[in-house]
């Protein structure tokens, strides 16, 4: 059987949210994700490894790069399921996670994406969804650098890490209450 998806649909969102591993698992579960990989992006070096990463020294946030089908799942959506999975007010951070490589960033692929990413910030802004202001920045993706392999998929294999259990599981749980509708 033959893949019948329009490649003309196929478009690329790059999302820095704090630890990819949320992000990630999560948009996996999401109808019209067809790829969703952690990464790094927005630094300097030509080369990062998580290690670098993590030290905050490389510049480069945790990133999630989605390929997703525009006929099943708009940008917006998208943009609207990830300023549910992290807290867009804090500060190169995420709960316990500090350093400038957990900061919240969406990284746009066209003007059309940048367009819609302000928007929906404004838009939660004015109607105060949060106790303080989205200090998410909006800035045009540059190079994307995938994730090692064992950072891929990581919450579906490491269920038992400590960090999962604590942290990833139960947004994870979270999400698919608030998202029902929209998983695979």
């Amino acid at each position: 059987m033959t893949d019948q998806r329009n490649d003309k649909a196929v478009q690329t969102a790059t999302l820095a949210g704090g630890c990819f591993w949320c992000i990630e698992s999560a948009l996996n579960m999401v109808k019209g994700i067809i790829t969703a990989k952690p990464g790094y992006m927005g630094g300097q070096s030509t080369a990062p490894t998580y290690e670098e990463v993590c030290t905050g020294s490389s510049g480069h946030a945790e990133v999630v790069q989605l390929e997703f089908d525009s006929e099943v799942i708009s940008y917006r959506e998208i943009l609207e399921i990830f300023f549910s999975l992290h807290n867009p007010t804090q500060l190169n951070r995420q709960g316990n996670d500090i350093g400038t490589q957990y900061r919240s960033e969406v990284f746009t692929h066209d003007a059309l994406q940048q367009k819609i990413a302000l928007a929906i910030i404004e838009e939660i802004n004015q109607e105060q969804l949060f106790d303080d202001s989205i200090v998410t920045e909006v800035s045009p993706a540059v190079t994307f650098y995938c994730g090692e392999d064992y950072h891929q998929n990581y919450f579906k294999n490491n269920p038992e890490n400590q960090y999962c259990q604590a942290v990833v599981s139960p947004k994870l749980a979270k999400f698919r209450e608030t998202f029902v509708a929209k998983l695979k």
